[in-house]
């Protein structure tokens, strides 16, 4: 599907992309948007202090969420990916360059180290977590290849929803500023 296509009436959307593509700020834009409720995943997969939500909670959490008729998800991690891809009417792939996801990640990171604004469940970020084993840095570049092979194969595939795949953000404001309400 080209990105300069608008689906009418999709009320089901998976916002999916490579860790610091801005899939949370996609999601919610495409909430503004849309006026579909935005979950963002992050909220349902940790608690406070970075401890990880048991995955069976998760699914039922995710389960619950994509239960409704209206919603767009930011993200969709592989222990429940399953739950998701059925109800999804519409994929919104954000396929950036590794160098522009990167740069984004780190800036984000550094700032809310910085700052310590929280980003979920109150969690905050610092530059020891920034430069530990768990790092969402690293996590980027063991993630980035799968994720973006995934992209791929769904652009590909009949067996899961249309695929609006965006290379650049410049694309993706542009697809934005042409959504109506749902």
């Amino acid at each position: 599907m080209s990105f300069a296509e608008v689906p009418t009436g999709v009320s089901r959307i998976l916002v999916y992309g490579v860790t610091g593509s801005g899939k949370s700020t996609a999601a919610e834009r495409i909430g503004e948007r849309t006026g579909l409720p935005v979950t963002l995943v992050d909220e349902l997969t940790w608690l406070p202090g970075w401890v990880p939500v048991d995955v069976g909670r998760q699914r039922e959490l995710i389960a619950a969420v994509t239960s409704g008729d209206r919603w767009v998800l930011d993200s969709a991690y592989g222990t429940w990916l399953d739950l998701v891809l059925p109800r999804a009417e519409l994929i919104v792939a954000l396929d950036y360059p590794r160098w522009f996801s990167l740069q984004r990640l780190v800036r984000r990171t550094i700032m809310g180290a910085v700052t310590k604004s929280p980003r979920c469940n109150g969690n905050t970020e610092t530059f020891r977590q920034m430069l530990g084993k768990d790092s969402i840095v690293r996590w980027h570049f063991r993630s980035f290849g799968r994720k973006r092979d995934r992209i791929r194969r769904w652009s590909e595939s009949p067996d899961v929803p249309p695929v609006l795949t965006f290379t650049t953000s410049r694309q993706l404001e542009a697809w934005l500023s042409q959504v109506q309400p749902s």
